[in-house]
C-alpha cells in the first residue's frame, strides 16, 4: 500500500512538473507562418519594425537577391496563375503554399528596398483576403521553408504546378538552388 502511494505521488510530481514547464524558444516553422496574425509580425530593423506583408529584397544562396516577405522568408510564384494577377491556389495548395495577404484594416502593400513600388498590387481571393501581386504574380510563402534565407520550394512541382522566386524587375528565376 505504501509503495503503491509513493509510485502514485512520483507520477504526479512528474506530471505537474511536465505541465508547468514551458519551453524558452518559440516554434519556427514554415506553418507557423500561416497561423500567426499578420498584423501582429514584425521584424525589427535599424530603421524600425518592418511589417510582415512588407515586400522587399533578401539574399538567398544560390539564387541571390529575390522578394521575401518582411519577416526574410521567400516569396514564390505558381506558374498556373499564369501572371493573370489572380490566385489558383486553394485548399491544400494554400495549405503547403500560404498566400502572402494584407492584414485586415490595411489597404496598401508595403514596397520596401529595391522593390519597385508599381509592380506591387493586390488581388481579392475568394475567402475575402487581399493577397500581394508583383508584376501580375500572386505571392506565396512555403511550409517547407524554416528560416529566413531558404528557398527550399524554388522549382519544385507541388500542388499542381511550378513554383519559382522572382527577383526585383518581376522575373521568374527558374534557376535550382
Amino acid at each position: 500500500m505504501r509503495k503503491a502511494a509513493v509510485v502514485s505521488l512520483l507520477t504526479l510530481g512528474c506530471m505537474l512538473s511536465a505541465c508547468s514547464s514551458s519551453s524558452s524558444s518559440p516554434a519556427t516553422t514554415g506553418a507557423a507562418v500561416t497561423t500567426t496574425s499578420a498584423a501582429a509580425v514584425t521584424t525589427t530593423t535599424a530603421s524600425g519594425p518592418t511589417p510582415f506583408y512588407e515586400v522587399k529584397l533578401g539574399k538567398v544562396p544560390g539564387l541571390g537577391e529575390v522578394l521575401v516577405a518582411g519577416n526574410g522568408f521567400t516569396l514564390y510564384m505558381f506558374v498556373p496563375d499564369k501572371q493573370s494577377g489572380t490566385s489558383t491556389c486553394y485548399g491544400p495548395c494554400a495549405q503547403a503554399w500560404p498566400p502572402l495577404d494584407l492584414p485586415t484594416g490595411v489597404t496598401k502593400p508595403v514596397a520596401g528596398a529595391g522593390v519597385n513600388a508599381s509592380l506591387l498590387t493586390t488581388t481579392k481571393r475568394t475567402d475575402g483576403t487581399t493577397e500581394l501581386v508583383y508584376n501580375g504574380w500572386p505571392l506565396y510563402l512555403w511550409a517547407g521553408d524554416s528560416t529566413p534565407g531558404q528557398a527550399t520550394g524554388q522549382a519544385i512541382n507541388n500542388n499542381g504546378g511550378l513554383w519559382y522566386v522572382l527577383n526585383a524587375a518581376g522575373r521568374v528565376i527558374t534557376t535550382k538552388p
